[in-house]
């Protein structure tokens, strides 16, 4: 039966007074907030934590019960290029955004414009000006602007959020030699950013397995914000991994070879000289080391900083060399990204926000859509960003952050930034951007509410991607190296209509099986689906262990063991696995319940579980699935409905039902606990999109 196949400030007193009448406004809403808080604090001198897993636990159901925006309306990237940034600008463009119904803002540093208008009028013959007025980044001035632009944020209603540190990956200027990122090998090695405010000085990229380098960075941009963090909590932003290092699987830091030696009992310098790509056994222990390093010296000392500072964290952790499931669990709001990452990436992302309980998925949205660098700049049409948003919703993202907005003086149109989609003042979309926020605000909303919903864990195929390495050239970008990042993973087909979540080792091992049910964070599964060729030791024993408890497993191939020193008896639990009658290599054999739905051509969905016990399916759009970067523009055209008949299973019911899918439009269902299917009204209807010819893509940036 069974087939075997072969990511100090100052100003507080000059803001308080040209904001005093805001403040005396918010004052009782403060002051209910305050009494929260009291009550919070005293309630938790009365808690005991006997154990770090039981303060894992509260602080998961802490973060669920929180409010991270003060509404599901979407946000915008702020662009700030390194120029002379006065209150009449903050002011009129922060009005701009809330009349266009954003619910916020996110700001984020950059250089100055004539870094790329240098290089342009060299290439062209032409004059460029030089804009040397921008505020001293992180000066006492730089702070004062700053913190004006939250406080008036705050008295308007809006969110915002801010980058930390300047553009991406994380450099400062203060990183010394010793706390630069490293490789083996070359120990003249240095990764400068070339994208921040403080350009021509040169920012150094710091070293990320040592948390002393994160420290060092950390403290000055800290303590320049501090006056920014008061009044509504914001969220701190790091961007995705973008670390050169990553092609040359040389990553190093000093000591890393004495660790390897004590933790996997062999030395690694032969097989560093000869290259890793030769040795996929000792690269999966390299990663196993690494991510250790990682984890340990940035993403955990940043979400602790992010605390510190009374602050949220949001991550992007993709591309990043780690189990990256595991890191995206570690922050306050994990983000994902599009369409520099095709939609199904998200899957990766919102199936740990699940499994760690995190309520918020956020995404940035709409970068670099119709190309890199940013094609049908002023161009774009609201129908292909719709088309985009929904399949971003259909794979559980609810909270979404455009990519962007410029930064323009008042009176000024005319500033871009050179990976974006354009949002602000005189673009192609500011007819249709009030109406298409409100769109947007609604289905988050329903997306925001009760938790995911759960039945299949599928075993994600990171060990399979540290063992092959690099990614075929055609798969490749300049953003885009290895298969570790499992950019291009996709569920089985046969699960589809389960709505199935990717599920890791950390999460498995972590895992309890409680009335025939696998619990974890927010999710209750019903089965586990397992189809990759290597699993670690540790993920297979819990495998053994749930299968020996008769959950029943789908076993579609037989693994091996990823690592150079292999442990005894490895294959002796994959045959005690497939020897039991819960297991199977035959989905059908296995499948506890029907799927949530089934029929034919089944649209991407995401389906909610509310506390009421009510489903909420939001159905994306036919021309939303599957789409892969680049869209084209008028990608998203649609003359004519498209109507799908789908059979719902839910609380013992099932029912079918004829789903018309007019033009450009998305369905959002809402199934009851009686039993009845109620269509909700989300419906917005772009302009019609003009479909023009294919831009070819340039990566010379």
């Amino acid at each position: 039966m069974y087939n075997r196949k072969s990511k100090n400030v100052n100003s507080k007193r000059l803001i308080e007074l040209k904001l005093h009448i805001h403040f005396s406004i918010v004052y009782f809403d403060s002051m209910k907030q305050l009494s929260l808080i009291l009550f919070v604090i005293v309630s938790l001198v009365f808690v005991v934590f006997p154990s770090c897993e039981n303060s894992e636990v509260y602080e998961a159901e802490e973060a669920q019960q929180l409010s991270f925006y003060p509404s599901s309306k979407p946000c915008t990237r702020w662009w700030w290029f390194a120029t002379d940034i006065n209150e009449e600008d903050i002011k009129h463009q922060l009005d701009w955004a809330k009349e266009h119904n954003f619910g916020g803002v996110e700001v984020a540093w950059v250089y100055p414009l004539y870094r790329y208008q240098r290089m342009y009028a060299r290439s062209y013959g032409r004059n460029y000006q030089k804009d040397t007025s921008a505020q001293e980044w992180l000066s006492p001035e730089w702070s004062e602007i700053v913190a004006f632009t939250k406080a008036y944020s705050d008295s308007i209603g809006l969110s915002c959020d801010f980058t930390f540190g300047s553009a991406w990956p994380v450099a400062g200027s203060n990183i010394t030699e010793e706390h630069t990122s490293k490789i083996y090998g070359d120990s003249m090695f240095r990764q400068t950013l070339t994208f921040a405010w403080c350009w021509p000085d040169t920012q150094m990229v710091i070293n990320h397995l040592d948390s002393n380098a994160f420290r060092l960075f950390s403290e000055p941009v800290g303590n320049a914000l501090q006056e920014a963090l008061k009044g509504s909590k914001s969220a701190l932003f790091t961007d995705s991994w973008e670390i050169k290092l990553n092609a040359t699987n040389k990553i190093w830091t000093p000591g890393f070879d004495t660790v390897f030696l004590n933790k996997f009992g062999y030395d690694i310098i032969p097989y560093m000289e000869a290259g890793l790509d030769s040795f996929p056994d000792v690269r999966y222990d390299y990663m196993l080391l690494l991510d250790e390093y990682v984890t340990e010296g940035f993403y955990k000392p940043y979400v602790r900083k992010c605390k510190e500072l009374g602050a949220w964290s949001r991550v992007q952790c993709l591309a990043s060399p780690t189990d990256v499931m595991t890191t995206y669990g570690l922050v306050d709001i994990p983000e994902t990204e599009s369409m520099l990452n095709n939609p199904n990436y998200s899957l990766v992302v919102s199936s740990a926000a699940c499994l760690a309980s995190k309520p918020i998925v956020s995404s940035e949205t709409f970068t670099c859509m119709y190309g890199f660098p940013a094609t049908y700049l002023r161009q774009e049409q609201t129908a292909d960003l719709k088309m985009v948003a929904d399949a971003m919703f259909a794979q559980g993202v609810n909270h979404h952050v455009y990519h962007g907005m410029p930064y323009n003086p008042k009176g000024v149109d005319s500033i871009d930034f050179f990976a974006t989609t354009y949002f602000g003042p005189g673009g192609s979309l500011e007819n249709e951007l009030g109406a298409f926020n409100s769109y947007m605000e609604k289905v988050s909303g329903h997306m925001q509410k009760g938790r995911s919903y759960s039945d299949v864990a599928v075993y994600i195929p990171y060990e399979d991607g540290v063992m092959k390495g690099a990614y075929p050239p055609e798969r490749q970008r300049v953003w885009v190296w290895g298969e570790y990042e499992l950019r291009y993973i996709f569920p089985p087909e046969e699960l589809i209509g389960y709505q199935p979540l990717w599920i890791n080792r950390h999460y498995l091992s972590r895992s309890k099986l409680e009335n025939g049910k696998l619990l974890i964070g927010d999710a209750a599964f019903s089965s586990l689906y397992v189809d990759v060729e290597y699993m670690d030791y540790r993920a297979l024993q819990k495998v053994l262990e749930l299968a020996q408890q008769g959950f029943p497993i789908c076993f579609k191939n037989l693994p091996s063991q990823p690592g150079k020193l292999k442990m005894e008896g490895y294959q002796d639990m994959v045959r005690k696995i497939i020897a039991l009658p819960n297991v199977s290599d035959q989905w059908d054999q296995v499948s506890v319940q029907p799927p949530i739905i089934s029929g034919d051509s089944i649209p991407d969905f995401w389906c909610r579980v509310t506390e009421d016990g009510d489903y909420l399916i939001f159905l994306a759009q036919p021309l939303a699935k599957g789409l892969e970067y680049p869209v084209y523009s008028g990608q998203s055209k649609m003359e004519r409905s498209v109507f799908r008949t789908l059979e719902f299973n839910f609380n013992g019911k099932k029912e079918k039902k004829n789903i018309e899918f007019k033009p450009y439009q998305s369905v959002l269902l809402k199934l009851s606990s009686k039993g009845e299917i109620e269509e909700v009204d989300i419906q917005f209807v772009p302009e019609d999109p003009i479909v023009r010819e294919r831009m070819p893509q340039r990566m010379h940036f």
